[in-house]
């Protein structure tokens, strides 16, 4: 019997996350053994980043990671991560701080029993909004601080966590993968490829729509299927993994005035951070110093004494201290293989494979390469700048018009976001929400093979109806 017991537990078995990405560290580090170092010459543009010079690629002494290199990229990782973990880290406070006052629920009981059977609608609204924010590139990593309101809002609709994460982060992402005004990524890469900002952006408008479109259905049939039968979620029996049973008392749709203040600190604070990020450039730093303002104003205009504010506030920070850390130990990986010096040989290795092809399966395999890069470098202006400057002389040379390049850009380092392990965002993300990323892969990695197909089509059509200017 205990034999039998031993085989169940062992066929069970799934390794922990952090167990994973500690398996893919070490992988990283013995690639610094079997991979060449090099390196290309680098010119800074007047905006201060640096670029790659086209075929200045050169091999240099190899700098393979040692054992004791190993763990001291993962304090590094933490370090260089650090913003990040903090921001995930004070978010889980700060919403321990608002869902102690009963003003989320009270708000999503009011938006359901408004839009009592037509959930579907509610999903299409928010998606589609969000995509388009997603598209001018003002919510991006800042999307993190949705994910606790759609995750109460898809337990107030009988769903489950994969639901509340889809509407918000999909609904994003879905836009920000096209990004057809972002400035940062599709106005830099465009930059760097000597193209109009923003030229070409009716295609790109027509790829949005249809990329939006599928998400939104994919959502809802997933959310149907949930709602009919809670067992064939793919978070099974534990719908909300990090929200605690409730005591099954009934949850007032109308809002006390200190909930509606509470609702009007979260919406101006939320609100000052999307200005500034787009008129002042504000990155994770002021939107942590955002929320901690947005916990104090809540403990104010709920009229919380100092204690319980406090208690609220550090019990929401250890709930979602595991998901946070292992942002670091994804960003361990990415150390190891720049102190390795691999990744500029990396790179060199895209150019030698792409070169040899016509400019039409060229094109597709760009947006293959570069949905691979984005494992290696998940910063979308880093990949810009040292993709871009290889795939331009390239585009040129395989007759592919540079809009394509820059569009292979954009896609490939859009969709493999919502899959990467290696993303801040993502682990910041399923941190908060308590789902893993096996899981959470089992559900996005269908959509994101939708969207590659999309993709694979646009490529095509725009080389083959030389997609300009240029």
């Amino acid at each position: 019997m205990s034999k039998q017991k031993n085989i169940v537990k062992k066929k069970g078995f799934r390794p922990d996350a952090y167990v994973i990405l500690f398996c893919v560290l070490i992988f990283a580090a013995i690639l610094t053994y079997i991979i060449p170092s090099g390196s290309f010459e680098r010119d800074t543009m007047d905006n201060g980043v640096s670029i790659i010079v086209p075929n200045s690629y050169e091999r240099i002494d190899q700098h393979p990671t040692h054992f004791f290199d190993i763990f001291k990229a993962i304090p590094a990782g933490l370090i260089d991560a650090s913003s990040m973990i903090f921001l995930v880290i004070i978010i889980g406070g700060t919403f321990a701080v608002i869902e102690s006052t009963g003003a989320l629920d009270s708000l999503i009981m009011k938006t359901i029993n408004k839009t009592k059977n037509r959930e579907w609608l509610l999903i299409t609204i928010v998606v589609a909004l969000l995509s388009f924010l997603g598209g001018l590139g003002i919510v991006s990593i800042s999307v993190i601080a949705f994910i606790p309101i759609g995750i109460s809002l898809a337990k107030a609709m009988k769903m489950d966590a994969m639901v509340g994460v889809a509407i918000m982060y999909l609904g994003a992402y879905s836009g920000f993968a096209v990004g057809f005004m972002d400035p940062i990524r599709t106005g830099f890469a465009q930059s760097i490829a000597q193209l109009p900002r923003f030229s070409g952006i009716g295609f790109r408008l027509i790829v949005y729509v249809l990329i939006v479109l599928v998400t939104i259905i994919y959502i809802i049939w997933y959310a149907n299927k949930v709602k009919k039968n809670p067992q064939s979620g793919i978070l099974g029996d534990n719908p909300f993994p990090k929200l605690e049973e409730t005591d099954g008392a009934e949850i007032s749709p109308e809002l006390t005035t200190s909930q509606k203040l509470v609702l009007g600190v979260l919406l101006l604070g939320i609100g000052i951070y999307v200005y500034g990020a787009f008129a002042y450039k504000w990155s994770t730093n002021e939107l942590t110093a955002i929320f901690i303002m947005i916990a104090i104003g809540t403990a104010i205009v709920n009229r919380m004494n100092a204690n319980e504010f406090v208690d609220s506030f550090i019990n929401g920070c250890k709930k979602i201290f595991y998901g946070a850390a292992i942002i670091g130990l994804a960003s361990a990986i990415v150390i190891v293989l720049q102190n390795g010096l691999i990744i500029d040989t990396i790179v060199q290795g895209i150019y030698t494979l792409i070169k040899s092809f016509s400019n039409v399966s060229g094109a597709v395999v760009m947006l293959i390469v570069n949905a691979l890069f984005n494992f290696v470098i998940s910063s979308g202006t880093a990949h810009a700048a040292i993709i871009m400057p290889i795939l331009t002389p390239l585009a040129d040379l395989m007759d592919i018009p540079r809009q394509v390049a820059v569009q292979s850009y954009t896609l490939g380092d859009g969709f493999t976001n919502i899959i990467n392990p290696l993303s801040g965002t993502l682990m910041a993300i399923l941190a908060i929400s308590g789902i893993s990323w096996t899981k959470w892969l089992k559900f996005a990695g269908p959509l994101m093979l939708i969207w590659f197909v999309i993709g694979i089509i646009s490529m095509m059509i725009a080389v083959l109806m030389n997609w300009g200017p240029m």
